[in-house]
């Protein structure tokens, strides 16, 4: 029998981590609204934070000595985010920009500490969710590095599909709007190659746009350029 006094939790990539245990950091969170371009840290911040997003977007980023902005991660309702390696005083080695109008949960790492030490079955949760951050991160660099600009921005079509896609007649639509700039920051590429890429894509109809939105229409074309390993949803998203 489910327990009453649990809240229903949207599960972004806190899917590894059990309602009992997501009620518990929950309870130790203080909320916080944030207005849409302002950040929850910096780079060069001391990281003794993580951020439970309840309503929203951030987009995590890093910044290169040019001055070029890399977009990391596209995070939204349901995910926690932050460095997570509690028992350490470090740094955050990116920023977290919030794209529109948020409510997050925040937690102390003194906080966190003291759930892991109190509750073993929420420190093996933990764990799982750092082992999926890391995987998220792995295959993104593979994607990045093996397989060319035109294979990065298959992988990253791929992940936008599996985090914002929705039915669209016979066809995906990424429900969000993803500008080609935004495309070029997340695979490292300049706009201009983004253009051309994205064109030679709706010559071989595989991708279209509606309404400034994204349309896929061809999954397995994309999947064979980048060479798709099928990684599960909650590893494959942007």
């Amino acid at each position: 029998m489910s327990n009453p006094n649990l809240q229903t939790l949207n599960k972004g990539n806190t899917g590894c981590i059990s309602d009992v245990n997501m009620n518990r950091l929950l309870s130790v969170m203080k909320d916080r609204a944030v207005p849409e371009g302002s950040h929850l840290f910096w780079e060069g911040d001391t990281s003794d934070k993580l951020f439970y997003i309840k309503r929203g977007r951030v987009k995590i980023t890093k910044t290169t000595d040019e001055g070029k902005e890399l977009i990391l991660y596209m995070h939204q309702d349901g995910d926690l985010i932050g460095q997570a390696d509690p028992f350490f005083g470090t740094k955050h080695t990116f920023s977290a920009e919030v794209l529109e109008d948020s409510e997050v949960g925040v937690l102390d790492h003194t906080d966190l500490e003291l759930l892991i030490c109190q509750h073993c079955d929420f420190a093996i949760d933990f764990m799982k969710w750092m082992g999926s951050h890391h995987r998220i991160t792995q295959t993104k660099f593979r994607d990045l590095m093996l397989y060319g600009k035109p294979g990065a921005l298959c992988s990253t079509l791929i992940r936008l599909y599996n985090t914002y896609g929705e039915p669209h007649g016979d066809h995906i639509i990424i429900n969000k709007k993803i500008t080609h700039t935004d495309l070029s920051n997340m695979i490292g590429a300049t706009r201009e190659s983004v253009n051309r890429m994205l064109s030679d894509l709706r010559k071989k109809d595989a991708v279209e746009y509606e309404g400034g939105m994204i349309v896929i229409k061809d999954l397995e074309h994309l999947q064979g350029i980048c060479h798709c390993e099928l990684c599960p949803k909650e590893i494959c998203r942007i």
